[in-house]
């Protein structure tokens, strides 16, 4: 612990650190790049592995750039600003790529051209640590710091979150520390629709009158819609009762708006999210005959879309309250072909109504965790296409080999999509297929 080191790097570790060896045993390196002779100090020790933090780059890749965030490397936010965003579309594709041959010993067909979009300000949702630190004399706002997830890193500005609130860390710090309940008020969740921007700030005490006025001053003044959560979720309210309260985005070329509500999931990347729909659409090859089954279906982010172009889409989630704002949503957009139903997709569904139909077409977006207990008990022998929405590799490499090896699919196509630039998450799509 604490020793120096010079290290070379061969590879970059699913987190983003650089990988290399000493003596034998794993290193991984914060702030290092493959290619890269770095000297580190050596953070912790483990039986397989020791971690380290780059002291000084002694060689540096041909891919490294300046990051633009000054906050870099203390910030758990991104992991990969230093390095050529051209290069860590390529890493996220190879990772993908190395998955799905480890974990499921199949490759597709064709790579997908990786889908990209801005680089910067694309962050629509977010959740912020506040804390007063006694040492600084006021309060912080922001993300967690990378190597110590109990504090929060110190920036007046963040680089990857929509403006309206990226480039208003100090000022909330500056509002939150001027509150009387600041050291009860531990989180600032942000929500952007395509209009309007909400925040939701997790109180642990009732706010007084002068709190209350300072909070309606700060969204006059900026015009972000602030909501107060004084207990679980189901406690969020406007500060505002008369202020607008919901937040909409349109996808499908605008021939779809999904209202949501500050605390629901939605993609974090508003132009991402578009161009993933269009690829879906693209790769489903819908027709007007077909019925399409979408699970993990969430506000209907696919299956209007997809209703548009087919019979019927039937959409699966296991929150109720999100089902009800996609029926919501389908009535809105005059889309009476579309269905919601509520179950929880990780338990067994025997009986479950909308499992027995005929389906032409499934869509599989999954959390982390993946699709495993949903796939043994789909009709998949009738369903001909299936598209997967992943937002982890290796949930979606385990799935691959379930659908090839024991449903009889063929990995047609898979690719990357950047959701999160310049961090070491990966978001892929792939499409399976019968002969």
């Amino acid at each position: 612990m604490g020793r120096e080191v010079e290290i070379e790097i061969q590879d970059l570790s699913h987190d983003g650190r650089g990988v290399g060896r000493i003596e034998g045993k794993a290193v991984f390196v914060a702030g290092a790049l493959p290619g890269e002779r770095v000297r580190a100090r050596v953070t912790a020790r483990r039986r397989s592995f020791d971690e380290a933090a780059t002291l000084e780059v002694l060689r540096a890749s041909p891919h490294r750039v300046e990051p633009r965030c000054a906050a870099f490397g203390v910030c758990g936010g991104c992991a990969l600003q230093h390095l050529h965003p051209a290069v860590q579309i390529e890493a996220k594709q190879k990772v993908l790529l190395e998955n799905l041959e480890r974990i499921a010993k199949v490759q597709p067909e064709s790579v997908l051209e990786p889908l990209t979009d801005r680089l910067w300000q694309y962050r629509r949702k977010a959740r912020l640590g506040v804390r007063r630190v006694h040492r600084k004399g006021r309060v912080l706002v922001g993300f967690r710091e990378a190597r110590d997830p109990r504090y929060i890193a110190d920036c007046s500005r963040c680089e990857v979150l929509v403006p309206e609130v990226g480039e208003r860390l100090g000022e909330l710090a500056e509002l939150v520390g001027a509150l009387k309940i600041a050291e009860k008020l531990p989180q600032i969740e942000v929500a952007a629709g395509d209009a309007a921007t909400a925040l939701v700030l997790r109180h642990l005490e009732p706010l007084g009158a002068a709190d209350l006025e300072a909070l309606r001053a700060f969204s006059r003044r900026t015009g972000l819609i602030i909501h107060l959560q004084p207990g679980g979720t189901d406690s969020v309210r406007p500060l505002d009762p008369d202020a607008p309260s919901g937040l909409d985005f349109a996808v499908d070329d605008g021939a779809v708006r999904l209202a949501f509500e500050p605390l629901d999931f939605v993609q974090v990347n508003a132009g991402m999210n578009r161009r993933m729909i269009a690829r879906a659409l693209d790769l489903l090859e819908l027709e007007p005959g077909h019925r399409v089954l979408d699970l993990f279906c969430g506000l209907g982010n696919f299956t209007l879309p997809i209703a548009r172009r087919v019979k019927a889409a039937v959409g699966v989630e296991g929150e109720a309250a999100l089902v009800e704002r996609a029926r919501r949503n389908a009535r809105n957009n005059g889309l009476h072909n579309a269905e919601f139903h509520v179950a929880d997709l990780s338990r067994p569904l025997a009986g479950a109504d909308w499992l027995e139909g005929d389906y032409d077409r499934l869509l599989l977006d999954p959390p982390r965790t993946g699709a495993d207990g949903i796939l043994p008990q789909l009709p998949l022998a009738r369903i001909p296409r299936v598209v997967y929405v992943s937002c982890h590799p290796g949930s979606l490499a385990r799935d691959a080999g379930m659908l090839v090896h024991q449903h009889g699919f063929r990995l047609r196509a898979a690719g990357v999509m950047d959701m999160f630039p310049h961090t070491a998450h990966v978001e892929s799509i792939a499409l399976f297929e019968r002969d």
